[in-house]
């Protein structure tokens, strides 16, 4: 069930280069992102992102690639108009 909307979506070079390495695409990372899987933030992290969705604040994310690399995915706030510009794929260290 596709809970936000990721407006155009990048990747770092890191990301894409952990992804690559693990065999996986980000469209894995990107679906559970989009279905409300928060991934391993913490708890207080989980509920910020689930307020996130009524309020427009900006989205994390984060996982472990199939290798142990953990990859973010940031969708930010919405626009004065309401919608998400935008979705990132990035390594921590690349933030």
């Amino acid at each position: 069930m596709k809970r936000l909307s990721l407006g155009q979506v990048v990747a770092t070079p890191g990301a894409l280069q952990a992804l690559e390495e693990s065999g996986q695409t980000p469209n894995f990372f990107l679906d559970q992102h989009v279905s409300g899987n928060w991934g391993i933030v913490g708890e207080e992290d989980w509920q910020l992102n689930d307020e996130s969705l009524k309020d427009g604040s900006r989205i994390l994310s984060a996982y472990l690639t199939s290798k142990g690399k953990k990859v973010w995915v940031i969708t930010e706030a919405t626009d004065d108009n309401g919608h998400r510009v935008a979705t990132t794929l990035l390594l921590p260290e690349e933030y």
